[in-house]
């Protein structure tokens, strides 16, 4: 019934349970008392007793009643109290934990889905905190705090409720199991409806033009029926979960109502007595039958908390406490592989030297990419080590580490903000002058002051500027960040010539007074490197100069002569 894992993610947060429960309590004492009152009343109207018993039980059940109208409010009030402070802290910490995850965040779980979680997914979570754990714990204690003050009127009463009280937990159990899987199906159903979504927003364009969207609308409205039909599965077991509790409490309610006026007519129980057995009768299945109308919220979200729980305990990339004592980086004797099956690096040794700009090319899957990310942090080699400063990456305080590394890719993002609120994410204290002075830098200045200025306000996903100038900008902002260290993976990939050139010549004067890493597709942007990688199904095999490497006339210079022939022959084309 309760997940000791979920209780967990609670913490400090669980004393809004006790203080819940208690006024829960409190207020069904009122409850009885004020039934108590009134039977009373009833009882001095046969009896014909003094006016002084008339108030004394009239002002009696006032308190009551009034009692229960504001231990109501308060228990309310609690479980909002709760409910908020759980919703806080959880979104807290799952975006700490994304934080934590860095770029990892995706590997196990889509966009969409991570956004469903961690925004209606703690929704859910809400209400099974808030609504479905003080209810289970006020159902538990409810009925026997009935037994122990309704035994003095007629132990077979008290005993016939009590005993058929258990009924309606045992039909939740019976549902639970296929309610859980029911939950599950929902949930992925729903995220697998939010993937599809999500994708056909962000491909729209690329829809229409390739007359594709008639097909994704399909598969959108596929999965939008299959959402449909596993929403209605869940609204069936409900409708049939909550008609068979209602069957047991006012059914039970039923039985304990006949067993107390058959001892009104042949045990001689009081009439007072029965009336107020009859009035609680329904009190001891009303709690559990609440308890049961909130186990269907709880089952949805018991499955997002389980999601979320997943990811609360990802294991996090292995980090030190140790500075960054120098920005050579080396890669020594390194074997990585994503599974068992497959090794993509196979022993490979590299050395990026302080001030200077080293390039690793090859052609795609060659292990490029991997390399960035080991030399990132964000994966660990198999075998072999990663070194910073002469010490090992996963020693080193990922912040203090960080401070000193940038990386530029060809799909680097740009805020949907004003250009200066962009650099000032990265410094907030630049200004206007330095700003200007790194757009200059990327060839972007007068391409600001004609556009807006530093107030123009770029576009989601930077629709509104080129792809050339989306990576001039972003390499202008890393600018302003002044690391020790550049990563260029892919960077002047899909863009001008003009722009290429000019981002080059950045990364070139770059190299004199920085450690600067290119990953390049075109061999053409790194023939001015210091020293040049050339990778092949996870292996360094050739490694030099531009010249050199020509003359070893292996597969560099094969690549390097198949490019340059494809780009004279596509220039001459254009010429004529």
């Amino acid at each position: 019934m309760i997940d000791k894992q979920l209780l967990s993610l609670l913490g400090q947060n669980k004393k809004y349970i006790f203080y819940t429960v208690t006024i829960m309590i409190l207020k069904l004492i009122a409850n009885i008392g004020a039934t108590a009152s009134i039977c009373a009343l009833i009882w001095c109207l046969i009896n014909d007793v003094q006016p002084i018993y008339y108030l004394m039980y009239s002002l009696t059940g006032a308190i009551c009643i009034a009692f229960k109208y504001f231990a109501t409010i308060k228990s309310e009030k609690y479980k909002d109290e709760m409910g908020r402070a759980v919703k806080k802290d959880l979104r807290l910490r799952t975006y700490n934990k994304m934080i934590k995850l860095g770029v990892n965040v995706t590997d196990n779980v889509s966009m969409s889905a991570l956004t469903q979680m961690s925004v209606e997914g703690i929704e859910q979570l809400d209400l099974y905190y808030s609504s479905y754990i003080p209810q289970f714990f006020y159902a538990m204690i409810a009925p026997l705090v009935l037994f122990l003050v309704t035994i003095w009127f007629d132990w077979r009463v008290s005993l016939v409720l009590l005993l058929c009280v258990p009924l309606i937990p045992i039909s939740i159990i019976a549902v639970s199991k296929y309610a859980k899987k029911v939950f599950a199906k929902y949930w992925d159903k729903y995220t697998s409806m939010g993937d599809v979504f999500l994708d056909s927003v962000q491909g729209l364009k690329e829809l229409k033009i390739f007359k594709a969207d008639k097909r994704q609308h399909e598969r959108l409205n596929k999965s939008a029926e299959e959402f449909r039909k596993i929403t209605m599965k869940v609204l069936i077991m409900q409708l049939a979960s909550t008609t068979i509790m209602d069957l047991v409490a006012y059914g039970g309610a039923g039985l304990g109502i006949a067993v107390a006026i058959t001892g009104l007519l042949h045990r001689n129980v009081p009439v007072i007595h029965t009336l107020f057995l009859i009035l609680v009768a329904v009190d001891f299945f009303l709690p559990l039958r609440a308890f049961g109308s909130a186990f269907h919220i709880a089952m949805n979200g018991a499955t997002a908390g389980k999601k979320i729980m997943e990811l609360l305990n990802t294991p996090e990339p292995v980090w030190g406490s140790d500075d960054v004592n120098g920005t050579e980086l080396k890669v020594n004797d390194v074997t990585f592989s994503y599974n068992e099956n497959r090794n993509v690096l196979k022993n490979v040794n590299m050395v990026f030297p302080e001030h200077s700009m080293s390039a690793i090319v090859g052609e795609s899957g060659c292990g490029k990419s991997t390399i960035v990310n080991l030399l990132l942090g964000s994966i660990k080699p198999k075998s072999g080590t990663v070194t910073v400063g002469g010490k090992k990456v996963e020693t080193l305080s990922r912040e203090k580490y960080y401070s000193h590394i940038s990386s530029i890719n060809y799909n680097t993002y740009i805020f949907n903000e004003t250009i200066r609120d962009n650099f000032k994410l990265i410094n907030k204290n630049v200004t206007d002058e330095e700003i200007f002075k790194a757009l200059k830098q990327v060839n972007l200045d007068k391409f600001v002051l004609e556009n807006g200025g530093l107030d123009k306000v770029i576009s989601e996903d930077a629709e509104n500027i080129s792809g050339g100038q989306r990576q001039r900008l972003a390499l202008a902002i890393n600018l302003i960040s002044n690391k020790d260290i550049y990563i260029f993976d892919e960077a002047t990939s899909n863009i001008d010539i003009e722009s290429e050139t000019i981002i080059m010549n950045v990364i070139k004067n770059l190299s004199k007074t920085k450690t600067v890493i290119v990953i390049s597709h075109r061999l053409e942007n790194v023939v001015n490197s210091d020293n040049i990688y050339f990778m092949k199904n996870g292996e360094v095999k050739e490694s030099g100069k531009h010249q050199a490497l020509l003359n070893l006339k292996g597969g560099y210079a094969s690549l390097y002569k198949a490019q340059k022939n494809l780009e004279d022959g596509y220039n001459m084309e254009a010429t004529i």
